[in-house]
């Protein structure tokens, strides 16, 4: 098996990345790729890894999906007791990478977590299924439960006592803006010898552009 995944391949040669060609500013250059993921027809192209971490360092993944971009930054959706919401209570920070495979590309985000306001989270949870709703109130996030039966029971009971779907949005439920300070754009190129351009933000709020060795 080690073998088999040690000749596993691909040369990419879709598209190049030059620094003449990206905009100034890194969510434009976002905005722009994000454009052509939509166009490509490619599946949840708002798929992104979630990486956070404890105070002391003990690093965390997940795949959540973006549900708002803002001049400032990436909006995601979560229940805040969560795993990754305790970890980003004791360590605000975090990194987020999109793999948009069919583009040979991959987004790199370091930033700075914080909440949204509530009349955003609850103008958002009100948009999603009553079905999403009601799931979002019946499940504790990553804590141990004794089995399906009792989360289908919870989902039961919460739907029971929503009058006629009215569903309000919990106070340990809303969303977080990663404010970025670090944006990396790769483009897949033939050899391994990627293209890689790094926006890192300035003290005067400008973005300093670089490229990184592949």
């Amino acid at each position: 098996m080690e073998n088999n995944i040690a000749s596993l391949r691909l040369d990419y040669s879709a598209q190049v990345l030059l620094e003449e060609e990206v905009a100034p500013d890194p969510i434009n250059q976002f905005e722009h790729w994000w454009q052509q993921a939509i166009e490509s027809k490619i599946i949840e192209p708002n798929a992104m890894t979630l990486a956070t971490s404890s105070c002391d360092g003990v690093p965390s993944a997940r795949i959540v999906l973006l549900k708002g971009l803002q001049k400032d930054g990436f909006i995601f959706y979560t229940n805040y007791e969560s795993y990754k919401g305790q970890q980003l209570t004791e360590n605000p920070k975090a990194s987020i990478v999109f793999f948009w495979k069919e583009l040979e590309r991959q987004v790199r985000i370091v930033g700075l977590v914080k909440k949204i306001s509530q009349q955003d989270s609850d103008a958002y949870f009100h948009s999603r299924p009553v079905g999403s709703q009601i799931g979002a109130i019946a499940s504790p996030q990553s804590r141990v439960i004794e089995s399906r039966q009792w989360l289908d029971d919870q989902y039961k009971q919460v739907e029971n006592n929503s009058i006629n779907n009215n569903v309000q949005r919990p106070d340990w439920w809303g969303g977080y803006i990663v404010n970025p300070v670090v944006i990396e754009f790769w483009q897949g190129r033939t050899s391994r010898l990627h293209d890689r351009i790094q926006y890192t933000l300035q003290q005067d709020a400008t973005w300093k552009i670089e490229r990184l060795a592949p």
